[in-house]
């Protein structure tokens, strides 16, 4: 059996405990210095069946520290992503979960400066914001990337007068696959 990334468990716990008990988890005793001590956005995510089933996250650090921001992202992504309902508990064991910690977003001055393998986007037109992780299945152009990320923010497509920012993250996957196959 894999061993599971203290990420992953973490944003696990979070998601079961909401969802089964109604309640935030509380930081695990033997929680690592790296999740008490750091401080980033970050995002979680949870699939169903190969489908997105809840996305939610920050982008930069709105909790004391990595471990309190994993589970409020965790009860929001399962509870609260308009896209979808909240998770029920006869879903749970059927969930994969990641965790995405993201690094410092930097301005960048033209699409050019893109690869959506390699970097997320941040889009941004006054209060309009909207954000896109890397590497995701089927976005492969940095074309594609933007047009989600303007629609997230309710930017129309085709406007180019906005200012872009990238950022990379560091994906947690291990041991988030779902309990159950199907």
């Amino acid at each position: 059996m894999t061993e599971i990334d203290p990420y992953v468990a973490l944003a696990r716990l979070t998601v079961e405990t909401y969802v089964n008990e109604g309640r935030v988890a509380h930081v695990p005793a033997d929680t690592s210095e790296e999740l008490l001590n750091q401080r980033a956005g970050a995002f979680v995510s949870l699939h169903a069946h190969g489908d997105l089933r809840g996305c939610i996250g920050t982008i930069s650090a709105t909790c004391p520290n990595l471990a309190e921001e994993i589970i409020q992202n965790g009860i929001s992504a399962c509870s609260q992503d308009p896209r979808f309902r909240p998770v029920r508990p006869d879903e749970l064991d059927y969930l994969e979960y990641s965790v995405d910690v993201l690094g410092d977003a930097e301005p960048i001055d033209s699409p050019d400066q893109l690869d959506p393998k390699r970097y997320g986007v941040i889009v941004t037109k006054g209060w309009a914001r909207g954000l896109l992780l890397p590497n995701l299945d089927g976005i492969d152009t940095v074309e594609v990337q933007l047009a989600i990320a303007k629609q997230k923010a309710g930017i129309p497509v085709g406007d180019t007068k906005v200012n872009l920012e990238r950022f990379e993250v560091v994906r947690h996957t291990r041991g988030g696959e779902p309990r159950i196959e199907g």
